[in-house]
């Protein structure tokens, strides 16, 4: 089980459930469900290799096999969705009837559905069936960090195992780069390891920095113009900084919904058939989807910003996310009422929300841009 002991090194909680499963004899199914980031994938993988082990000729070799990204072991399946939704053919063809077939090693089969929340509803009642009458040598286990997108009816038959954020010194482990540079996205993350190791990408980078623009002369940008009469690290602050965070999330999904495609034309070769209006619609729908998602992101980041500030006004530096900007925070917050940056924040979490509700993203930031120049005057 060491490899179930890595996998959960800061879920003992998860540990713990996984390990007394195993000895008592792994739950027909199981719902993984927690925060992005938080070890899921990683403890699916390590708790059905050692359910695949259980019985095999060679339990060493067969563990070996199963802990494998991408895994060789045919009785392991693992299916993600190809771009934002799981496709009901996949569901259908690799799980529900995949299900009913006996075990080609051993005397167990796994079936991993990688954020499941994203199944459509026509998906996930054909699963029900498979869930109410499993045959008794398939195990399956839902990953979703969006449990309460799920039907009822399929959260309440699965066993759940409850995954916690991550703490902050268990991503900063995971994490490479410049000290501060990696303190502050193990902060900004919430515990969530991919989006810190996100926020170290380029593409990560850039979107931080167009985040913050937005924040305008308090802005990492300004505050070092301000300080030292020279630019901000990513260059003089633009007349429309929203422009340049829409530019950012646009750039994104542009890459996610090319990356749909690639893998939509993939299972084709592999004999799943859809039209080339399925494969358009479904690429497109990824990249709107992650483009959202990124749009969210970056403001999230810039009011991760008028929070710092307002602890850096209120003498409390130490708990500052972006420790990688703390002259540039220093001499924004010189002179600025904290009340006023706590409300700069409310301000952007309020156009997050308002995005929610389909309003003109552009209109929505400019409006946002000029009500924190008015905030923070």
């Amino acid at each position: 089980m060491t490899g179930l002991v890595e996998a959960t090194e800061h879920q003992p909680r998860v540990r713990a459930a996984l390990g007394a499963a195993l000895e008592s004899g792994p739950s027909h199914a199981y719902l993984f469900r927690g925060p992005r980031g938080a070890g899921k994938r990683a403890a699916a993988r390590a708790f059905a290799a050692e359910i695949l082990a259980t019985g095999a000729e060679d339990p060493d070799d067969a563990r070996r096999r199963a802990l494998l990204d991408p895994s060789p072991h045919p009785d392991l399946v693992w299916l993600a969705p190809s771009g934002a939704q799981h496709l009901v053919e996949a569901v259908r063809e690799r799980v529900i009837r995949a299900a009913s077939y006996r075990p080609f090693e051993g005397g167990r089969r796994v079936f991993v559905l990688e954020s499941a929340e994203a199944m459509r509803d026509e998906s996930q009642n054909a699963l029900l069936k498979t869930l109410e009458e499993p045959p008794g040598f398939a195990h399956l286990i839902l990953l979703s960090s969006e449990p309460e997108a799920l039907l009822e009816t399929i959260a309440s038959r699965c066993q759940p195992v409850e995954f916690a954020a991550l703490p902050r010194e268990a991503v900063e482990a995971g994490l490479q780069g410049e000290a501060d540079e990696v303190a502050a996205a193990a902060r900004l993350s919430g515990g969530d390891l991919e989006l810190a190791r996100f926020l170290l990408t380029p593409a990560g980078r850039k979107l931080r920095a167009a985040g913050l623009e937005v924040a305008g002369p308090v802005g990492p940008a300004s505050a070092k113009a301000q300080s030292s009469g020279e630019s901000g690290p990513t260059g003089p602050p633009s007349s429309k900084p929203w422009r340049r965070l829409l530019g950012a999330a646009e750039e994104i999904g542009s890459d996610a919904e090319a990356a749909a495609r690639e893998a939509l034309a993939a299972e084709k070769e592999v004999g799943i058939k859809r039209s080339a209006k399925e494969t358009n619609d479904e690429a497109k729908r990824a990249g709107r989807r992650r483009r959202t998602e990124t749009l969210d992101l970056g403001l999230s980041l810039c009011a991760g910003w008028f929070r710092d500030l307002a602890a850096i006004g209120s003498g409390a530096e130490e708990v500052a996310f972006n420790r990688d900007y703390l002259p540039q925070l220093r001499a924004a917050a010189e002179g600025l009422d904290p009340a006023a940056a706590r409300r700069a924040a409310e301000l952007v979490q309020d156009t997050r929300r308002r995005l929610d509700l389909n309003v003109s993203e552009e209109l929505a930031l400019e409006a946002l841009y000029f009500r924190l120049e008015r905030e923070i005057d």
